[in-house]
This record gives C-alpha cells, sequence and structure tokens, in this order.
C-alpha cells in the first residue's frame, strides 16, 4: 500500500505563509500593514511560544520578536509592492510551487525566520519585520540602524536569487528634476514660449552620459511628465530619475553631477530634489558572514548555496554601514515584482534549518 508522506513541520509552514500572503499589505495602505503585522504576531505565539510585539515607528506598524539589544538580527518586511486585488486567485499551489502577491517578496523568508526563532535564544536574537521597506524605508531606516550598531550580525530574509544568498547590492538615489519654461500659444506665438519639454530632453541627454557601466554606476530615467494642452508650449516638465551603483564615491560623484545640472535656455530654471536612499552593500561587509554560511551549510550536508551581487537594494544596505550582513537568505523562488511571483515548498524548512544553525554558528 502506498501512503502519501507528510511532513508536518512543512505543512505548517506553507499554512502559515498562507495565511500570510492572503493577508494582503501593499506598502501605501497602513490599515493592511497593520493587519498584517498583529497576524504576525499571532502567528508567532502558535510558533515560538511567544507572541511577537506590534510597536510603532514614526507611525508604521513593525513586528518585533525578541531582545532589544540582540547580538544577531533577523530582518525583514511583510509589505509587499501589490496593490489589493492583483492577483486572481490569491493563493494557488501547483505540485511544489506556491504562488501568490509577496510569497517570494518576501513573507515565505518571514516564514523562515520566525520557525527559526522556535530554536533561538531570543534574549540574543530578534527577528523584526518592517512595513515600508518597498518604498525606500523611509520611516524604519532609524531604527535598523540603531538595532544594528550593536549587533554582530544582521541576516535579511531578502529571497535567494536561484538558490543564491546576495553578497554584493547596489546603492540607489532617486531624484526629482523639474524644469521651469515659459507657455505660449504654441501655433500664434511659439517663439515667446520656452519649451519645457524640449529642455528637458537635453537634461535626460546629459543624464545618459553620466553612467559609467564598468564600475555598475545606471542612470534610469523614469517617469516623465510635460505640458498641458496640445497647443501650448510647455511651461513645466518634471522628470524623476532612478541612480544605482556599487561604488559610495560614484554615487557621490552622480549626486554632484545632476545638482550641477542647467538648461541651455538662460530663461528657463530647474529644480533637483532627492539624493542618496540606500548606500551600497559592499562584499567587505558580506564576506566573513558568507564563509561561515557555506561551512554551516557542508555541515549540514546541504551542500554549495552560492553567491550573488544584484542591483536591487534592501534595508540590508542600511546595516551594512554598521556591522556584518548577510542577504538573501529568504525563500527560494522566482518572480519578484511579477505576476510569476512563487517559492518553492520543499525549500522552507531547510532554509529555516540553515538558518537557525547559521544564528547558533554566529553566537557560538
Amino acid at each position: 500500500m502506498n501512503l502519501r508522506q507528510t511532513n508536518p513541520v512543512k505543512d505548517a509552514m506553507l499554512e502559515d505563509l498562507r495565511a500570510l500572503v492572503e493577508c494582503e499589505s501593499p506598502t501605501e495602505d497602513l490599515e493592511a500593514c497593520r493587519r498584517v503585522v498583529e497576524l504576525a504576531a499571532e502567528l508567532s505565539k502558535r510558533v515560538t511560544g511567544a507572541k511577537g510585539d506590534v510597536v510603532e515607528e514614526n507611525g508604521r506598524p513593525v513586528f518585533w520578536l525578541g531582545s532589544k539589544s540582540p547580538k544577531v538580527v533577523l530582518l525583514a518586511h511583510l509589505d509587499t509592492v501589490w496593490p489589493i486585488g492583483s492577483f486572481t486567485p490569491l493563493w494557488k499551489v501547483e505540485g511544489d510551487i506556491a504562488r501568490g502577491p509577496g510569497c517570494y517578496d518576501m513573507k515565505a523568508g518571514f516564514i523562515q525566520a520566525l520557525y527559526a526563532m522556535a530554536n533561538l535564544d531570543r534574549n540574543q536574537v530578534v527577528l523584526i519585520a518592517t512595513t515600508d521597506e518597498e518604498t525606500g524605508s523611509a520611516t524604519s531606516r532609524g531604527l535598523i540602524e540603531r538595532v544594528s550598531k550593536g549587533a554582530t550580525a544582521v541576516l535579511v530574509l531578502e529571497s535567494a536569487i536561484d538558490g543564491k544568498v546576495k553578497i554584493g547590492r547596489k546603492g540607489t538615489s532617486m531624484y526629482t528634476i523639474t524644469l521651469h519654461g515659459r507657455a505660449a500659444h504654441a501655433g500664434l506665438e511659439p517663439e515667446k514660449g520656452i519649451n519645457a519639454t524640449i529642455e528637458m530632453a537635453r537634461i535626460v541627454e546629459a543624464l545618459v552620459k553620466l553612467e559609467n557601466l564598468d564600475l555598475g554606476t545606471s542612470i534610469v530615467p523614469t517617469v516623465l511628465k510635460s505640458g498641458t494642452t496640445t497647443n501650448t508650449v510647455p511651461a513645466l516638465a518634471t522628470l524623476e530619475v532612478d541612480s544605482r551603483s556599487f561604488s559610495m564615491a560614484e554615487m557621490e560623484r552622480v549626486k554632484n553631477a545632476i545638482y550641477s545640472l542647467q538648461p541651455e535656455n538662460p530663461g528657463a530654471r530647474i529644480e533637483v530634489t532627492g539624493g542618496i536612499n540606500r548606500p551600497p552593500l559592499e562584499k567587505s561587509s558580506t564576506e566573513s558572514l558568507y564563509k561561515k554560511l557555506e561551512e554551516t551549510a557542508t555541515r549540514l550536508g546541504m551542500g554549495t548555496i552560492g553567491a550573488a551581487v544584484v542591483g536591487g537594494a534592501s534595508d540590508g544596505n542600511f546595516a551594512g554601514i554598521h556591522t556584518q550582513v548577510l542577504d538573501g537568505l529568504g525563500a527560494v523562488g522566482s518572480g519578484a515584482h511579477a505576476l510569476t511571483e512563487n517559492i518553492s515548498i520543499k525549500d522552507l524548512e531547510p532554509r529555516a534549518e540553515l538558518l537557525t544553525a547559521l544564528v547558533k554558528e554566529i553566537l557560538a
């Protein structure tokens, strides 16, 4: 007789993940974020025996389980990029694959950390999950930096890349460039206007020339808005710019160059706001913990985990200013920020076990 083999821990992790995914939590919806943090606290009570705290940080909810002065920080976020109703159905399982908004980025990582906390010393370890990571962590950055300063290590539960952890991340900068021209009738007397669209086009050309792809420095003009009506010389144009680099020196170079931009027409006026949002997570901040991870994985019989350097930033970038960091310890899967978002169910429990063993090794 063939009996279906069950794994109670894996099944419980999957059911808890389903609950978190079905509790949709787009960053901009503050009440939705409160609900998901409260749910996380309830799940914590069942999984670890201790109900996590819901604390306020600059008006936003944060999940907190464990020490107030930790040696090891497990860092996660529970907000997602998905507006409520983006996925139909909300949750779907096909063989070893589970799908749903935020399952890969990064609610499965939180579940793995929560199950690890059931076997860790909460007097020395903390699990923190914020709710504004996807929009730049404006309210939680201070908390992350404060707790990182006193910690030996910060382990970030962002999703893995092809199963690999992340040992380097680009820093991010965000700018808004506003170009003030002068309106005029586009047919009767266009020469009396100052065309903000044309001036902004020249600014875009100048921005692209600031890239240094050899050093991984990218500059991407993203959202461009200009003009009011089809028969009016545009008096106003705005441009959003996303710039990233692996080098802090490069980020400073780009910032200085952007703030030095000038319109070609002397009658036009330019305004620049924004700047460096997240510093790079450099390999010097991750190499020690990555070596320890691979040694731990070998001891557990898991083989080589592997490492990747990526363009996206995370809260690990903030922590890396102050202590050793290892990122990408979360879910194995793919499709971050895409409708194909999915996680590997079979990897949930082994990755939680690897995280548990790594933390114990760090504390030892």
